[in-house]
């Protein structure tokens, strides 16, 4: 949310393709909705690029010698760690705009379904790892991401608060449990003119909004 916040055309663009997929008169988007979304799934995989949640991957232990490993010879017993944020930002890989937010590059050239996946055999993106050691919990994460941020869309318009700009946005992030934001994000969410008349719920009881679009919530964040 953050990085479209700070480019709203392309959060336009994601509010446009949500609501032009999800049929006319439903309360919330379901999970079926979810695959004639091309560029919400290319949203979440250019977050996942730019902001792995654990950028260094688990160490590994190299079982044999490697005389030749691009240039690098690495002995047997060897400690490898993978910085996956580094592989999502190469710009031998990405391009010349590799710290660029931009889904576009995750669609098909007909801006269909979205383009590339999770398991690359060359290895730029790996917010998941790779091959037998591929995080297990892969497809159910991604699906969440894909739900609450499909819902959080089609049920809200989002602004910044009065006074705040775009460019004021940061996104510094720093290490925990995973790799987060450091400052919260706050936006102002409104009831889209189109929708409010299909939705039980208004705007002065955003509480109940969210409760029905996500589930419940915790009423700091609703408020």
């Amino acid at each position: 949310m953050a990085e479209m916040v700070r480019k709203p055309r392309l959060l336009a663009k994601l509010h446009a393709e949500v609501r032009s997929k999800t049929p006319k008169g439903q309360q919330a988007v379901k999970k079926d909705d979810l695959s004639g979304m091309a560029y919400l799934k290319a949203v979440v995989k250019e977050t996942l690029r730019l902001h792995p949640p654990v950028p260094l991957l688990l160490p590994r232990i190299s079982m044999s010698s490697c005389d030749d490993v691009n240039g690098y010879a690495v002995p047997a017993r060897t400690h490898v760690v993978v910085n996956a944020w580094a592989l999502g930002r190469d710009a031998r890989s990405w391009g010349k705009n590799a710290e660029e937010f931009s889904p576009e590059r995750f669609m098909a050239d007909d801006g269909g379904a979205a383009a590339g996946d999770f398991k690359r055999r060359d290895f730029q993106f790996l917010p998941f790892g790779a091959r037998r050691r591929i995080c297990p919990g892969m497809n159910f994460g991604v699906a969440s991401v894909e739900m609450m941020l499909a819902n959080l869309v089609y049920c809200f318009d989002w602004e910044l608060p009065d006074g705040m700009r775009e460019e004021d946005i940061d996104l510094t992030e720093v290490f925990g449990l995973s790799r987060h934001r450091k400052e919260k994000l706050l936006l102002v969410p409104t009831t889209p003119r189109d929708h409010a008349s299909t939705l039980h719920a208004r705007l002065i009881m955003p509480r109940g909004r969210l409760d029905s679009c996500l589930g419940n919530v915790d009423p700091v964040v609703a408020t």
